[in-house]
Order: C-alpha cells, then sequence, then structure tokens
C-alpha cells in the first residue's frame, strides 16, 4: 500500500511540473552578430538553424567530422548553416590577419570535400558559399554561449531559427543526435 502511495505521489510530482496548455518552457537565446573570415556579417537569429562547432587548432579534425555528419536535407538548404568557430588567444591585428589568411585557405580545402558530397547529390551549387568559419580571438564568442568549463574542447551548438538553444554536446555528437537536433 505504501509503495502505491509514494508512485501517485511521484506521478503527480512529475504532473505538476509539466507546464499547462498554452504554456511555453523558457529556452535559452542566443542572439549574436560576428564577422567571418570571409568578411560576411552572420547571426545567430537570422531565420536559419544554426550549427556553432567550437574548437581549436589542435582539434580542427572534429569540425570536419561534424560537417560529414550533417544530414544530406541541410546540404545547400539556406535554412540551415554550420560555422566553425576557432578559438584562439586574443593576439594583435598583424596576427589576425594571418589566422584568418590560414582559416580562408582551410576553408578552401573544406569546400572542396563539400563539393563533392553536392556533386553526389546533384546539389547545383558552389560549396565554398556554404562554408563559414570564424576566429574567435580570446574567446569573445565562446562566453557569450553557454558554460565555460567546456572552453578549449569540442563543443557543438544547435540553435533555432532565432538563435533558441536547441541542443549541445561537449564530445562529437553522432549523425542521429545531429540529425534529431536539426528537424
Amino acid at each position: 500500500m505504501n509503495a502505491r502511495r509514494l508512485q501517485l505521489f511521484f506521478l503527480l510530482a512529475f504532473c505538476l511540473a509539466l507546464p499547462s496548455p498554452g504554456e511555453t518552457i523558457a529556452r535559452k537565446t542566443y542572439a549574436l552578430k560576428f564577422n567571418d573570415v570571409d568578411g560576411n556579417e552572420l547571426s545567430t537569429a537570422d531565420g536559419k538553424i544554426t550549427v556553432l562547432v567550437f574548437v581549436t587548432s589542435e582539434n580542427l579534425e572534429k569540425a570536419r567530422i561534424v560537417g560529414d555528419r550533417i544530414p544530406d536535407y541541410c546540404l545547400g538548404n539556406d535554412g540551415y548553416r554550420m560555422i566553425t568557430i576557432v578559438e584562439v588567444k586574443n593576439h594583435a591585428a598583424p596576427v589576425r590577419l594571418v589566422f584568418e589568411s590560414m582559416a580562408r585557405h582551410r576553408l578552401e580545402a573544406a569546400a572542396k570535400r563539400l563539393q563533392a558530397r553536392y556533386d553526389e547529390k546533384k546539389i547545383a551549387r558552389t560549396a565554398r558559399h556554404d562554408v563559414f568559419a570564424v576566429i574567435d580571438f580570446g574567446q569573445t564568442i565562446a562566453s557569450k554561449i553557454g558554460d565555460q568549463s567546456a572552453s578549449g574542447a569540442l563543443r557543438v551548438v544547435v540553435l533555432g531559427r532565432n538563435g533558441d538553444l536547441r541542443e549541445e554536446w561537449t564530445e562529437l555528437p553522432t549523425a542521429e543526435q545531429l540529425a534529431a537536433a536539426l528537424k
């Protein structure tokens, strides 16, 4: 009899914790604006579903793995975008220019790999226009998104069309996890 009462108590407590019909659950929103290494102004609240991949120069390969796991329906689709954010220490302007030049070179290589995937899927679009990277000097962007205890490690953040947080990982998400977060 006591076990039954305990079950009912937990069921009631669970039901009371649920939002009432019409009530929304508050979500974290990250409406940020920044420029990528090509000079494009990007926003996390511009109507696109955005995947932010935070890496360091030591783990850049993980950004490629995340990109390879993006579902096919996102490829060449203006409603989706992936941005690689490379976290580095703060540097003077001349050093920043070197970092950005190196990043553009890496983006060219990434675009070639993506173009092969576009061609395979018969997507008539230039992949280079869909490859974005930002150098986050002094972690100014990273500090605005979530817990900084994961700083320096991989972070993958999926934001909705208005910058609302959909999902976040500190390890490589599977293709299935990404697909679920991007729906």
